[in-house]
């Protein structure tokens, strides 16, 4: 950390430095975590605060509390140079090298398909190159496995709404945060004629929309529920085939364009 400058109550625009950020309801270690930043995403401050931030992503309007130290500062010409200029990291974890040292990148962080790059003042670069270009179901298939994480949405912890954002953003498709919001957009799909990368929505007892899943051929679905897996679907919900019982009643079936 020598010589790097972290974010004061003078910055309005910040990016996160490290691989994974928390996102907390409260400021404070003990609280809930709503949501995650991954590495090079940008952030516009609203309160400052040591350690504690409150904070507002630049892609998708959450808001919530970040502990000062994962951020770095931002010019308002530098934020709009990183805009015009970021990918979403396609492999599923990267080294980079960066002024403090090595650093784990995960699936769908704000990089650069350059070999050397600049976020702001600092200076990045890949230790190997790699291909950015694939399908949803090539996306989502690699997270196989990675365990559920209430408010996480990288490859070390997700949960069904951020899988879901994740794996769109890399395809050029920016959806809200959480899956009621998700739920208002697009067009409505009759089970009949659903296909794959449709979403498939669920609700609980009071009619409340709490989960999210992508629908693959043959009757299948990826999400994450425990942990990412392939189950089926049927016109009521999804089967477990772990388990064979139904876990989510299914409400709707929506196509993004």
């Amino acid at each position: 950390m020598n010589n790097l400058k972290l974010i004061t109550k003078d910055q309005k625009f910040a990016f996160c430095m490290v691989s994974v950020a928390p996102i907390r309801l409260d400021k404070a270690d003990q609280s809930e975590i709503v949501s995650q930043l991954l590495f090079g995403e940008p952030i516009e401050v609203i309160l400052f605060g040591e350690p504690w931030v409150k904070i507002r992503t630049i892609h998708d309007g959450y808001e919530g509390f970040v502990d000062f130290k994962h951020l770095l500062p931002l010019t308002e010409k530098e934020l709009k140079k990183w805009l015009n200029e970021f990918s979403y990291q396609s492999a599923l974890i990267l080294v980079l090298e960066t002024p403090w040292g090595n650093q784990l990148t995960s699936k769908g962080s704000f990089v650069s398909q350059d070999s050397v790059f600049q976020i702001g003042n600092f200076r990045f670069s890949w230790t190997a190159s790699t291909a950015f270009q694939k399908t949803i179901s090539d996306h989502a298939k690699e997270l196989i496995n990675v365990p559920y994480l209430w408010g996480g949405k990288s490859v070390f912890g997700i949960d069904c709404s951020g899988f879901v954002q994740l794996i769109f953003r890399l395809n050029g498709i920016n959806l809200p945060r959480d899956a009621y919001q998700q739920a208002e957009l697009g067009e409505l799909i009759v089970f009949e004629e659903s296909c794959k990368d449709d979403l498939a929505f669920f609700e609980n007892s009071s009619g409340k929309i709490i989960h999210v899943g992508i629908i693959l051929d043959n009757n299948k679905i990826i999400h994450a529920s425990g942990r990412v897996r392939i189950d089926s679907i049927t016109k009521s919900g999804i089967l477990n085939l772990d388990y064979g019982v139904e876990t989510h009643r299914l409400v709707f079936i929506k196509r993004i364009n």
